[in-house]
């Protein structure tokens, strides 16, 4: 089930597919064609290219398994629908086989502008793009197999690295800096900030993502700013393990924001 109490996880029918109301669907084209407008100029290519490949409107709530269908077709990745939130090991053995886990209920409009667990807008309109993107997929596919391996003690470290990249990544291109990780296009709030020219950006370096600590209830503070998808596939060539280990005896970098019990 979702950790908020307001929402109720979706069940498919014998044949996959999701029920959703009148009002579940206008929600997902006012948040659709919001952003999609303001992501015109903030958004990095793939990311455009992706939606455009998948076919994703304003129109409807996208079915799970056809969106599947469809990026098995382009990238041999896909989605899967889950209930919500699911255990580490299950979610990174999706990624390890190119699989993305669709949390299948939709927020309210009292959550328009950012909800703290994803949602099927955060997975299909955030993440799914990126999904017809091949160097993209190395990364995510190799993630998840690292993550399946590593010790578990090394995990909150290695997820900083999902977080700052598929989550809230942004990429150069011709000199412009652009949006490409999940929760900037899926939230109205996050979009505005990371794209304003006020948000604290840095240069992707491994390390300095290792030791730079998140909350996952607020506007981020400060996002990596890669050069191209390569880049991160090429970050996987190096020992993570031992990375995270002189990490975590480096230390954390000072917090960009107040610490929560």
């Amino acid at each position: 089930m979702p950790l908020n109490p307001n929402y109720t996880s979706k069940a498919p029918d014998e044949n996959g597919i999701y029920s959703y109301s009148p009002e579940e669907h206008g929600v997902w084209k006012d948040l659709f064609t919001r952003q999609i407008a303001y992501l015109q100029d903030h958004a990095c290519q793939a990311y455009l290219d992706g939606v455009a490949r998948l076919g994703l409107s304003a129109l409807h709530i996208p079915q799970v398994t056809s969106l599947d269908a469809k990026l098995a077709e382009l990238t041999g990745a896909g989605v899967k629908g889950v209930a919500a939130l699911i255990p580490q090991d299950e979610f990174s053995t999706l990624l390890s086989n190119r699989k993305f886990p669709v949390a299948t209920f939709i927020r309210t409009r009292e959550d328009m502008e950012y909800l703290e667990e994803p949602d099927i807008f955060h997975e299909v309109f955030g993440h799914s793009p990126m999904l017809t993107n091949e160097p993209f997929c190395q990364f995510m596919e190799r993630f998840g197999a690292l993550a399946l391996n590593l010790p578990k003690e090394h995990l909150k470290h290695l997820f900083r690295l999902f977080w700052f990249t598929i989550e809230f990544g942004m990429i150069r291109e011709s000199g412009a800096l652009k949006a490409f990780g999940a929760g900037i296009m899926s939230s109205p709030s996050e979009a505005e900030y990371a794209t304003s020219g006020e948000a604290e950006m840095v240069e992707f370096d491994l390390m300095t993502v290792l030791r730079t600590p998140y909350r996952i209830d607020i506007v981020q503070p400060v996002y990596f700013v890669i050069d191209s998808f390569e880049q991160l596939v090429d970050t996987l060539d190096q020992d993570i393990e031992a990375a995270i280990v002189a990490a975590k005896a480096a230390g954390d970098l000072p917090a960009r924001f107040d610490l929560v019990a």
